[in-house]
């Protein structure tokens, strides 16, 4: 009886059921189009900066899922750079980050070249810059080998290990890998939104490299949806929705990797996660055009440095209520400059007084 996926006889012939697929992708095709549209309404700045707020989440959060934290201000300032954005406070970022962010780069804002071996390859190097994981060395920019065993995904406390998958041998990579990149190269009679779906889990089932499969499999997933949308500018993360289901993320990878090759629930999971990462770049864009409109409209109210900051930090999700008091203890000012900032800004029709008065008067924006 076949142990894993690959082990079934007409591997990797995939089959899924259409009909329980078609809803929910008829309803994420709707919502690609729609935020393409919404980003259309903001001005060319703002797409930018979502287009940089998207991709640093994208790299961070692609590394988090296993288990390597990256530092954010050196991923946003290594995004900018290679961008060519010119945006103020950028740090240098060590080759490892900046080695992560090409890899995303290249593969989203190249999205119609062809995906080769040795494209492959230089992702996987930028990747591991020092030739090491950790502690071990690992063959960079090379198919692993069955030196040291086989490739095993494997969790637990040392001597009380779980092998969830075992990859397939290493002396069938050549082949395996050749068949994936024809089909992923070659025009297919398959919606590309799902073409994403199969890419991501055929790659990370072949497991090619010693290490990595699983942020080059999503890197390759998301270049696919960006030829869904034939958008270089990214604006929405699947990674960052992944994150958040990171566990059931890898309890559908493997039981469907010890399954036949009927992939319909993996498809109908990885759809489902996509739907529910547009649903949080739509309510994120929605701020986003509000927060642009009342900067519009206010263009000509005089406000000074302290209100700014308050109303970015309210943009930005107060914490409780604003009074005068927190007003003074952020902003560093006393308090009756800050009662004095509060009632300009009320005269001006910014900030609007809630009922209760007293020692617990608080402001809204309006």
């Amino acid at each position: 009886m076949p142990r894993y996926i690959y082990h079934q006889k007409h591997w990797p012939a995939f089959i899924w059921n259409s009909d329980a697929l078609l809803p929910l992708l008829s309803v994420i095709r709707h919502k690609q189009g729609y935020l393409k549209g919404y980003l259309e309404m903001l001005g060319l700045g703002t797409r930018q900066e979502n287009t940089l707020h998207t991709l640093t989440t994208e790299v961070l959060k692609s590394s988090e899922i296993e288990g390597e934290f990256l530092n954010p201000d050196q991923v946003r300032s290594s995004v900018a750079r290679h961008l060519g954005m010119d945006i103020g406070g950028l740090i240098p970022a060590d080759k490892k980050t900046d080695g992560v962010v090409e890899m995303i780069l290249d593969a989203t804002q190249l999205y119609q070249q062809r995906l080769t071996k040795d494209r492959l390859m230089g992702w996987h190097a930028a990747l591991f810059p020092t030739g090491r994981s950790g502690m071990h060395k690992i063959h960079v920019g090379k198919w692993r080998t069955d030196k040291n065993g086989p490739m095993q995904v494997v969790s637990g406390a040392m001597g009380k290990e779980m092998v969830h998958f075992e990859a397939p041998p290493a002396a069938a990579l050549n082949e395996e890998m050749k068949a994936f990149l024809r089909w992923f190269n070659d025009p297919v009679a398959i919606d590309p939104v799902l073409k994403s779906a199969i890419a991501h889990l055929w790659f990370v089932t072949i497991h090619p490299f010693d290490d990595g499969n699983g942020r080059i499999a999503r890197a390759i997933a998301d270049m696919q949806l960006a030829r869904s949308d034939q958008e270089a500018q990214r604006f929405y993360s699947m990674s960052a929705q992944i994150r958040l289901e990171r566990k059931a993320y890898y309890v559908i990878l493997e039981k469907t990797q010890k399954g036949n090759l009927d992939i319909t629930e993996w498809l109908q999971w990885y759809l489902q996660c996509l739907d529910r990462a547009l649903d949080i770049t739509d309510q994120r864009l929605q701020k986003v055009l509000h927060i642009t409109r009342f900067w519009d409209s206010h263009a000509n109210t005089p406000i000074n440095e302290r209100q700014r900051l308050m109303i970015n930090k309210w943009f930005d999700g107060f914490e409780g209520k604003l009074t005068s008091s927190k007003w003074a203890k952020i902003a560093k000012c006393s308090p009756d400059t800050a009662l004095r900032d509060i009632h300009d800004l009320i005269t001006k029709g910014v900030l609007h007084k809630e009922e209760a008065g007293g020692r617990s008067t608080s402001y809204v924006m309006i």
